[in-house]
């Protein structure tokens, strides 16, 4: 049956590649109904002049209604408007896990300039004075930016991105209300109409069936509550079930209802699939030291395999003045199309004056038990076959709840044809969302974020726990050999090669594999880091954090924020396995990142640290390198008593490593402290005494240094200074 593209207000398009970062946004579904008014609301919200600030424009629903894709869709519609790039993030992840405003400040100045030098986490990662926030407001003025923030949890993390540029834009899609961001009228997204509700069911199921059955359309629109989620989900299960009719189909969407309704929540998993075929967690066997040697030693082996009711009065869209909430809809008509809101009050320039934190971050909005959108995604999933339900749960495993064929195949143990094919076929269901491909053109797909907490209790109840623990060692086995490929590419003389991975999974080029180790960065530092956060896999973990290590510097385009993330993250398992050397050597690369950044006290905190695990130990130059460091912090920050006194520390030991180079190096540095100080005698003996060691080890370069160094000291003492 060939299918039509409803566009009931597709807007003017945007060329492909004629707009920065339109190519970030997600794909949005192929199938848009409805929505004018809201989309009409929006353009007027936009239109309307901005002073002080970006204009900040709230889309706010339920899980399920839309609101990402009609956000999209309007992105694309005024991109044109935004020259200078269209950015986009997520602020919650797929388990309503809050993301910090910072975190989203770096990946922004990233899509904005890949170039430009990302700051360090801070103290913190909330705040308006966050270095990485405070860049983003930097970077954005004197341009044309449009910022789709999607999912916004709270105004704490909206309110320190909001730059004070009245050229750009901010839409931001939510769930709650974001209280405390003054002047903002939220669009409400409520169900569709009839008439859309209809075009979409006919679109996806076709014309002729729901002609066929036109009160049986209308009763499953209103058994959906008129959500596009629901419908997409129902859609599905009836272009899957061709002879069922569609008024069997509204039918068994409220039995299910009934049912969800009425089982104690406990017994609510049970009857996720026909047949109740239970798989109780505590038969499960393993542990994790097994399940990952059983990953390592057999990996090669597994790599070849796999070569609610009433919801008509709540319809439409609605704003309400001086209040975000979807549940608060004021200022609608009758009929539910928009009425178009008052112009706000012109807000003040002084950004303290008109955006205040909210003072706890909100809970995620849940999905209750008994919504449409949940018996409709159990009607789908009791159709699915065996290995496309496994895995859709065995997704919600993968970072970010994102992934493509390479890594779905590492999570279920099948070749990658096979799950591409079953990604695509559960697309294809609605049950994933489609992602921006990756640079090489490979597909990417997310577990939504509306289905993410049903389908992890699924997993906990139908995958025995060493299943699960399984999948996870093989995702990192196989993030492992990737990035030891993609090394091996980029820098053949950088040591031995790893065993070719099979065709499926092979990367072609060095080029192919600079672009795999930079579209995959986040999804890389994200597995490690789910990893390292539940400490059962700290060895698969512990590779993947050495390999990235040496494999994003070759890139030319690892952000020093990755190298400390990562540096962290050994730290963190150095000090849980109680490896205090490892923990040292973090520190020190901590410290130096900082410092690089010109952070001196931070710098200085993870040096100081750094030292204490040296001495733990007894690992002189460890201790060595702690003490250099703490110094050059002095020495930065002024404090030229301080600086002498830690150069000294360090000079002594490395004297008796009998490292002379580092000896002359210091004596210099410490010259330079007493110097500071105007102790010029003791500044000119310690120059000496570098020069002494230079000539000892014939380093002419080095003499000719410090004996410019000297000659100024000693012109300066003469000339009276």
């Amino acid at each position: 049956m060939a299918r039509k593209t409803v566009t009931m207000d597709a807007g003017p398009g945007v060329p492909a590649g004629s707009v920065p970062g339109v190519e970030r946004l997600p794909a949005g579904p192929t199938v848009f109904a409805g929505r004018r008014a809201e989309l009409a609301a929006l353009r007027a919200a936009a239109a309307r002049p901005a002073a002080g600030r970006s204009p900040v424009l709230v889309l706010a629903g339920r899980p399920g209604s839309g609101r990402t894709a009609l956000a999209v869709r309007f992105a694309r519609t005024v991109a044109a408007d935004y020259p200078d790039g269209v950015l986009f993030t997520r602020l919650s992840a797929p388990d309503g896990a809050r993301v910090p405003p910072a975190r989203a400040a770096r990946l922004l100045l990233e899509q904005l300039d890949p170039d430009a030098d990302v700051p360090l986490p801070g103290a913190t990662e909330d705040g308006r004075d966050e270095p990485a926030c405070v860049a983003l407001r930097e970077a954005l003025t004197g341009r044309r930016v449009l910022l789709l923030l999607d999912d916004v949890r709270d105004a704490g993390q909206l309110w320190p991105l909001l730059a004070d540029e009245p050229g750009c834009l901010v839409l931001a899609t939510t769930a709650g209300p974001l209280t405390g961001i003054e002047d903002i009228d939220p669009v409400i997204l409520g169900g569709l109409d009839r008439q859309a509700s209809g075009e979409l069911l006919a679109d996806l199921v076709g014309g002729t069936r729901l002609s066929c059955d036109p009160v049986g359309g209308a009763d499953l629109a209103e058994a959906c509550a008129a959500r596009p989620a629901a419908l997409r989900l129902m859609a599905g299960w009836l272009r899957g079930n061709p002879k069922t009719a569609v008024t069997d189909a509204a039918r068994e969407l409220a039995g299910v209802l009934s049912e969800e309704g009425a089982r104690p929540p406990a017994d609510r998993n049970k009857a996720a699939r026909d047949g109740g075929k239970d798989a109780p967690n505590d038969g499960a066997k393993g542990t994790a030291k097994s399940v990952v040697k059983s990953v390592v030693d057999d990996g090669k082996k597994e790599e070849k395999a796999a070569a609610p009711k009433g919801a008509k009065t709540d319809r439409g869209v609605r704003a309400g003045k001086g209040t975000n909430s979807p549940d608060d809809a004021k200022g609608a008509g009758a009929d539910g199309a928009a009425v178009a809101p008052e112009p706000p009050a012109e807000p003040a320039t002084d950004p303290a004056a008109w955006v205040k934190p909210a003072p706890e971050p909100a809970e995620p909005v849940p999905v209750p038990d008994n919504d449409p959108l949940v018996g409709a995604f159990t009607l789908v999933y009791r159709t699915l076959p065996a290995a496309q339900a496994r895995m859709l749960r065995a997704l919600t495993l993968a970072p970010a709840q994102t992934a493509d064929p390479r890594t779905a195949s590492a999570l279920v143990g099948c070749p990658v044809p096979d799950a591409a094919a079953t990604l695509a076929a559960l697309a294809g269901r609605e049950l994933l969302a489609e992602e921006p491909p990756a640079p090489d053109g490979t597909p990417r797909y997310r577990v939504p974020a509306r289905l993410y907490p049903r389908l992890v209790r699924l997993r906990e109840h139908e995958d025995r726990p060493a299943e699960t623990e399984l999948a996870r060692a093989r995702l990192l086995e196989r993030m492992v050999r990737l990035t030891e490929s993609a090394r091996a590419l980029l820098d053949p003389a950088g040591g031995p090669a790893p065993d070719p991975l099979p065709a499926a999974l092979r990367l072609r080029s060095a080029a192919h594999a600079r672009e795999w180790l930079l579209g995959e960065r986040d999804l890389l530092l994200g597995a490690v880091g789910d990893a390292i956060g539940q400490g059962d896999l700290d060895g698969s973990a512990g590779r993947l954090v050495t390999a990235l290590l040496r494999a994003l510097p070759l890139t030319g385009g690892a952000a020093p924020a990755d190298l400390h993330r990562l540096h962290e993250l050994v730290l963190t398992v150095a000090e849980r396995n109680g490896r205090p050397r490892r923990a040292s050597a973090a520190l020190l690369n901590l410290g130096d990142l900082q410092a690089a950044a010109g952070r001196w006290e931070l710098a200085g905190t993870h040096y100081r640290a750094a030292l204490e695990h040296a001495r733990s130990v007894g690992d002189q130059p460890l201790c060595a390198r702690a003490l250099e460091g703490a110094a050059g912090c002095h020495r930065a920050l002024g404090d030229a008593v301080r600086a002498a006194d830690w150069y000294g520390r360090a000079l002594g030991l490395r004297q008796s490593m009998g490292e002379h180079a580092a000896e002359a190096r210091l004596l210099a540095r410490v010259a330079e402290a007493h110097t500071a100080q105007r102790r010029f005698e003791e500044a000119e003996r310690e120059y000496r005494a570098a020069l002494a060691v230079l000539r000892r080890l014939g380093d002419e370069r080095g003499q000719e240094a410090v004996g410019a160094s000297l000659a100024d000291l000693r012109e300066r003492l003469h000339t009276g200074w």
